[in-house]
């Protein structure tokens, strides 16, 4: 008999095992110590129009009625009842569900045309108003979710249900990072006028689910120490770091070859990482070599640390150095009380920078390969929450129609998608499923969403679930 033949027949599994967990180990461990000379493959299908996302997410669910979804009939409309042919069977949140009226609310600021096309933007965002020329305006997004959590939960990870790894950690799974000093995921947070306190935020809306953990987002926290336990404690040196690493990664080798554990490996990277977050992080955060006219650009809060004008200024430094996808969440949209108070100040907070953020890009030749996205889980209802008129009252959660807007990374600029009802209220044309915006996401980096896939307790998992999601090719150029 061939003796290999006989060898392959008489192996153990769990000799089988082993060995391959050896060899592994052994490359994962040359990827983390030596990138240059093992490189993981990119995972592209095809060309990509982007090579970084910066995703502006508005927790709380911002108001298409009061700031993109203009429809002149509203006017009219006012105070009368929302037809039930209009509302159909659609569940409601537990907040207006025993409301014995759902009168209708028209907008109570103005909007008007702007740049060639005449898109319509609430005067609420008057610095929005000035790149309608650069930004696509989709006001036909679709989600199932009516409440929080699940919704901010679906968009983020693909399912309502928690444990599913988030679009940045499929990003870093699939493409990696551009720089070996700084993760290819980074997470900031700030708190609005509106809402306040906002939405939790949760860390696992960034988080890796069924990836290797070394793909979970890094939130970068504000002040002097914007990675807790980064700095070496007193009286150890760089030097000793670093032979403490050493001395580390060869036992965690030792372990991921015994047990095949990819976590292990997932924990030398995060040191590596940490490592060379030291020296990277500092400066990153230092805006000293900033010249005030971005801080005027950006607005004055930007020089307050943790403030989303902030965030905005230090998500393009990122995206410079070569992060792959920067997330910023901004808490205080969820507008159910107080809307003529809470929505006006809410939109101060983020009008400026988010719009300096798509001129700053444009201007250094970063938009095009920058794929920028504003926009919140869902949106808000025609119908009054509380008693029409009172100062007290708001609109309630709203997904079966909603609006977000998209600029850079090959996205149609100066360009509207889908219509709504009089009512913005149901989706009359072009739906855009979040599903479909994902795929639209990984598409624009280069990526089928069918495609890039984990095998995870017996299923072939992906951003977009098993239901069918489609590429909106409609606006793209």
């Amino acid at each position: 008999m061939n003796p290999l033949l006989a060898y392959e027949r008489t192996i153990t599994r769990r000799t089988f095992l082993g060995q391959s967990a050896r060899g592994i180990g052994r490359i994962g461990l040359a990827s983390l110590l030596f990138p240059n000379l093992v490189k993981r493959h990119s995972g592209l299908h095809f060309v990509p129009e982007a090579r970084h996302v910066i995703y502006l997410f508005q927790s709380g669910g911002p108001s298409h009625v009061d700031l993109f979804d203009y429809k002149p009939r509203q006017r009219d409309l006012h105070a009368t009842e929302l037809p039930n042919s209009v509302r159909g069977t659609q569940r409601v949140t537990g907040m207006t569900a025993n409301q014995a009226s759902f009168p209708v609310v028209a907008p109570n600021w103005s909007m008007r045309q702007c740049g060639k096309h005449g898109t319509w933007i609430s005067d609420l965002l008057p610095y929005t108003q000035t790149i309608a020329d650069d930004i696509c305006i989709v006001k036909s997004m679709v989600t199932e979710a009516i409440n929080h959590d699940p919704a901010i939960t679906f968009i983020n990870t693909g399912s309502q249900q928690i444990g599913h790894a988030s679009l940045g950690a499929w990003l870093s799974y699939g493409l990696g990072s551009e720089n070996e000093n700084l993760p290819a995921y980074v997470v900031l947070l700030s708190q609005g006028s509106g809402k306040n306190p906002g939405q939790p935020i949760f860390a696992r809306l960034w988080g890796n689910g069924y990836l290797p953990s070394s793909h979970q987002g890094v939130l970068l926290r504000p002040g002097v120490n914007p990675v807790l336990y980064l700095k070496d404690p007193p009286g150890i040196t760089r030097r000793q770091r670093r032979r403490m690493l050493d001395d580390l990664a060869a036992l965690n080798q030792k372990e991921a070859e015994n047990v095949g554990s990819s976590e292990t490996l997932a924990r030398i990277s995060a040191y590596e990482m940490a490592y060379r977050m030291q020296t990277a992080v500092p400066e990153l955060t230092d805006f000293s070599d900033e010249p005030q006219e971005v801080f005027g650009l950006y607005g004055p809060q930007s020089r307050r640390p943790g403030s989303y004008a902030a965030n905005c200024l230090l998500a393009r430094r990122l995206v410079e150095r070569g992060v792959r996808f920067v997330q910023l969440f901004h808490r205080g949209w969820d507008q159910h009380i107080a809307l003529q108070k809470q929505l006006p100040a809410q939109c101060r907070d983020v009008d400026q920078a988010s719009v300096a953020l798509v001129k700053d890009l444009k201007r250094r030749g970063l938009l095009e390969e920058t794929l920028v996205v504003w926009g919140g889980e869902f949106g808000r209802t025609i119908y009054s929450q509380g008693t029409l008129g009172h100062p007290s009252s708001g609109r309630d959660h709203h997904g079966r129609c909603f609006s977000l807007w998209m600029a850079g990374g090959g996205i149609r600029p100066g360009f509207e998608y889908g219509l709504t009802d009089d009512f913005s209220y149901n989706v009359l044309e072009n739906p855009v499923h979040i599903r479909d915006l994902n795929a639209t996401l990984l598409h624009q980096l280069g990526i089928d969403h069918n495609r890039l896939t984990v095998k995870f307790r017996g299923l072939d998992h992906k951003l977009t679930g098993v239901e069918e999601a489609h590429v909106v090719r409609d606006i793209l150029l």
